[in-house]
């Protein structure tokens, strides 16, 4: 996993489909429909500062389809959705890319790919879509509540923490992450499935439960369930506003990646109009906007940000380039294994 496994994001809503106002380019010709399949977050952001600059400039009407990753990457599968471009955390991307459900990209329409950092500019291989942003998972803690301050994985399984943290479930995006954690904790130099599992059987008593949404982690962490627990740094604001003392910490042993990608959807009719965009959400201008608003963090290297600008997100080579990358392919062969192995052993 160091090397050989992968790593999610996603926040779950009601799917449903937006149509953004479409512009009238200069000659006349009626606006080309673009569909975009995202989260459905910032809603408004994402309409004022990436959706309608591109509409007016290509003469495009964005209409947005709205899901969590499995929701929105099943639409795909079953054919009831006409997608042409689709976000996904890399994990679910990895799958759609061996169902053979996503175009490989002609890179020539989006050069803005040569200003990401390396690890963004082809995550899954150089025929599919980079990402557009990038996460780190640590941890998060409650310094009132904790007997010392916390600055690794492995002081999750401090005996003090008893009864007093969560992890994610091993079918949340970040599971197999931390997994991985668990056999480094364990020692290993590379991942080893037995030593994870048996490290984090070492640790079941620490566990209040399982999380498989952030919103639940937030939960427990405002009522005084739990003190600490692994987390994504991008939902460290829903954190702070419950509790505004809460510290997050990238583990002595090294954070994880958690990449978010933008695909182009296999049998899209728009697919240079769909690259174009692509490009657009790639550029300095669009990273930078994101970035200011806390949105999302940038994978644009060229984006430069003040100290208090770039608070509460993931920024900077030395930051960037120092995460964890799993690989994702490693991980969806493995996984079925791992969640069943995970329910007879792990699960509460």
């Amino acid at each position: 996993m160091k090397k050989q496994i992968a790593r999610f994001i996603a926040l779950p809503t009601t799917a449903f489909a937006l149509a953004a106002c479409g512009q009238s380019g200069d000659n006349g010709n009626a606006p080309t429909e673009l569909v975009i399949s995202t989260w459905g977050f910032a809603e408004d952001f994402f309409q004022e500062e990436i959706y309608a600059p591109f509409e007016e400039e290509h003469n495009v009407n964005i209409v947005v389809d709205i899901g969590n990753n499995a929701e929105r990457l099943n639409r795909i599968r079953q054919g009831t959705a006409t997608i042409d471009v689709i976000y996904l955390s890399d994990y679910y991307a990895q799958q759609g890319i061996e169902e053979g459900l996503f175009a490989e990209l002609d890179r020539n329409n989006i050069p803005n790919i040569d200003e990401l950092y390396d690890l963004a500019k082809a995550p899954l291989g150089e025929a599919y879509g980079p990402a557009f942003t990038v996460g780190q998972f640590g941890i998060a803690y409650n310094p009132n509540e904790v007997d010392a301050p916390i600055a690794s994985w492995a002081d999750l399984w401090n005996e003090t923490l008893n009864n007093n943290i969560t992890i994610p479930n091993i079918t949340a995006t970040t599971g197999p992450m931390f997994l991985d954690a668990a056999s480094t904790v364990s020692g290993e130099e590379s991942f080893d499935e037995d030593a994870a599992f048996a490290q984090l059987q070492e640790l079941k008593g620490n566990i209040v439960k399982e999380y498989d949404r952030t919103s639940d982690f937030v939960n427990m962490f405002s009522q005084g369930e739990i003190a600490a627990g692994p987390f994504m740094e991008m939902y460290l604001n829903d954190l702070l506003a419950a509790v505004p003392e809460t510290e997050f910490v990238t583990p002595s042993e090294g954070a994880y990646a958690v990449l978010n990608t933008v695909n182009v959807v296999e049998g899209s009719e728009n697919q240079e109009l769909a690259e174009a965009f692509i490009n657009w959400h790639l550029s300095q201008e669009a990273q930078e906007a994101s970035a200011k608003a806390k949105i999302d963090s940038p994978v644009n290297a060229t984006v430069e940000l003040t100290e208090e600008e770039a608070e509460g997100i993931t920024y900077g080579e030395q930051t960037i380039e120092s995460l964890h990358l799993l690989n994702m392919e490693y991980v969806n062969a493995e996984s079925s294994k791992w969640i069943d192995r995970w329910n007879r052993e792990i699960a509460n």
